[in-house]
């Protein structure tokens, strides 16, 4: 076989990977399986799935307990494995975010830090999705600029949902996997419900349906 035979092609599948490893003792296949999905999660730049995972661990495998493994082996570690966005991730512990930012100052912060009304209609979007900017704007009693869409949209922390069926067909908005990312949450089904928020004083309801904790918003828009 020639040289330039013997170059994979671009199309060329990878090697088979060995994944179920029976020729090592159980102690020493879990430890493999261990540096496989930590490896596979430390190089990703995003939370990595259950499904991706899966190609480089035996079948009978169980991802859950390799995780809490891995877990245990960084509890002194500056950094942790966590459950966000569908997926797993490394990330700093909270407890050295003043840490970071005096290393990088605003450079180390990859998101810009949202108003208070860019806030609330974050959320309301998180509650309610899909729903249209209509909507969110008869919800607060004030109109929901464009421009301020505009800055959810850029930091990918909504995306257009689907055709709302009422007249117009206006875009609904939905959240996205950069929302749940960035406020450390797997599943929307992890967001606090609004008692706790009121609870918290996080939140007033009463305030939010009479428009007046909601300075920023325009009411030049239409639509």
């Amino acid at each position: 076989m020639s040289q330039s035979s013997a170059r994979r092609k671009p199309n060329d599948q990878p090697a088979l990977l060995d994944t179920e490893l029976e020729h090592l003792p159980p102690e020493l296949r879990w430890r493999e399986w261990m540096g496989r999905v930590e490896a596979v999660i430390f190089s990703a730049s995003e939370p990595v799935t259950r499904s991706v995972l899966a190609r480089v661990v035996g079948k009978n495998c169980n991802i859950e307990l390799i995780i809490d493994d891995i877990r245990a082996e960084l509890a002194g570690r500056p950094y942790e494995l966590v459950a966000v966005a569908g997926g797993w991730q490394h990330r700093t512990k909270k407890v050295f975010g003043d840490v970071i930012r005096s290393a990088f100052g605003s450079a180390g912060q990859e998101a810009k830090e949202l108003s208070q009304a860019e806030a609330l209609v974050l959320m309301c979007i998180a509650y309610f999705q899909p729903i249209t900017r209509g909507e969110l704007s008869s919800f607060f009693g004030k109109e929901v600029s464009r421009d301020l869409i505009g800055v959810l949209r850029g930091q990918e922390l909504i995306a257009s949902g689907p055709r709302s069926p009422t007249q117009g067909a206006p875009y609904t908005y939905v959240t996205t996997k950069t929302f749940l990312s960035q406020f450390g949450l797997d599943t929307l089904r992890q967001l606090p419900d609004f008692e706790a928020l009121e609870d918290a004083g996080l939140l007033s309801k009463d305030k939010l349906l009479a428009g007046d904790i909601m300075p920023e918003f325009s009411d030049r828009d239409e639509g």
